[in-house]
């Protein structure tokens, strides 16, 4: 079994331990939202002649991941409406654009818009977990913070 420090939950923003012990435990609640947009874009640092350096786009699935404790009279860790509306700049700069033309995205890459989408959103969500983006069924980029 892995070592829960060395599995990264040493940052956790309200970290639990083990009784007996300092070894952190994850916070259990996590919690998601999903979101689509529409967007083109191209790859400009692609290696000459690859597909992706072409104009084209895709049909972005975009999860917003929240962890952290319900509150104990809610019992919602956020509500779901709330991050819509958290969401909605992010939504409306991204969605039918060409992302190239985005300030900080001239080279739109998933892995570049996760964590572009994480920088707009963590200061309103300080109990952001991971934004993952997905370019196609099968292919996508999860950022998690610094």
């Amino acid at each position: 079994m892995q070592n829960p420090a060395s599995a990264g939950y040493h940052d956790q923003t309200k970290a639990k331990f083990v009784p007996s012990t300092r070894i952190p435990v994850p916070v259990p609640t996590l919690i998601y939202k999903i979101f689509q947009i529409e967007a083109a874009h191209r790859l400009p640092n692609a290696p000459p002649g690859h597909k992706c350096a072409r104009l084209h786009g895709h049909s972005f699935r975009i999860e917003i991941r929240l962890r952290g404790e319900p509150d104990p009279v809610t019992g919602w860790l956020m509500d779901f409406a709330d991050l819509a509306r958290t969401f909605a700049p992010v939504f409306e700069a991204l969605d039918h654009r060409y992302l190239n033309e985005v300030p900080g995205l001239e080279n739109p890459t998933s892995e570049r818009l996760a964590e572009w989408i994480w920088q707009r959103l963590r200061p309103q969500l300080p109990v952001l977990d991971e934004v993952l983006v997905a370019e196609t069924c099968t292919a996508g980029a999860r950022y998690r913070g610094h």
